[in-house]
C-alpha cells in the first residue's frame, strides 16, 4: 500500500501576520509536507524563512538554485538562525499566486539532523529548488514560517500534511 498524505492543519490568514506557526505536531508520521500558497509579503518580493521548535540558534544551513528562464544562480547560507526558502516564488500582485512545497524528512527521528527540500514557483518571477538542514536531533514538534521583509499578506494559506507509511 502506498504512503498517504493526511491533512494535519490549515491556516488561511484573514489579515496580515508576522508569522504562521504549526505546533504540537504529532510524531506519528514518517515525513511532513507543507504547502504555502500564496505566501506573499506586504512589502514586495521577499524570502520565506522557517524555524523548527522555536530554535533561533545558528544551526541551520541552506542551498538554493533559482532560475528565471533567462538566468540562473545559486546561493548558500551556513550557520544561520533559519532555513531560507523561496526568493523567486514571490510575485507582486501583477500575475497572481505563488506556490511552495516543503518536504521535511524523518522529522520525528531523534538520532539524525533534519533535512527539508523546497520547491517554489511564480509565473512572474521564476522558480527555485532548495535544500535546508537543521543541525539538531530533536523531533520537530513545531514549524514557524515568516518573511524576511514585511508581513505575510491576508489570504496566504499554509497547509501541513503528515505522510503515513504503508
Amino acid at each position: 500500500m502506498p504512503a498517504t498524505y493526511e491533512p494535519i492543519a490549515t491556516t488561511t490568514l484573514s489579515s496580515a501576520a508576522a508569522s504562521v506557526t504549526f505546533s504540537s505536531i504529532s510524531g506519528s508520521y514518517t515525513d511532513l509536507v507543507l504547502i504555502c500558497s500564496p505566501a506573499q509579503t506586504t512589502q514586495g518580493q521577499g524570502d520565506l524563512h522557517f524555524r523548527f521548535n522555536s530554535d533561533t540558534g545558528s544551526n541551520y544551513s541552506f542551498t538554493r538554485l533559482t532560475g528565471t528562464g533567462s538566468s540562473a544562480l545559486s546561493s548558500r547560507g551556513t550557520n544561520t538562525s533559519f532555513i531560507n526558502f523561496e526568493n523567486y516564488g514571490y510575485p507582486s500582485d501583477i500575475l497572481g499566486n505563488s506556490n511552495q512545497i516543503v518536504q521535511i524528512m524523518n522529522y520525528s527521528n531523534t538520532t539524525t539532523y533534519k533535512t527539508a527540500l523546497g520547491r517554489a514557483n511564480s509565473p512572474e518571477t521564476g522558480l527555485e529548488a532548495s535544500v535546508g538542514m537543521w543541525r539538531n536531533t530533536a523531533a520537530i514538534t513545531s514549524i514557524t514560517c515568516f518573511m524576511n521583509v514585511g508581513t505575510l499578506k491576508s489570504g496566504s494559506t499554509f497547509t501541513l500534511y503528515g505522510i503515513k507509511a504503508a
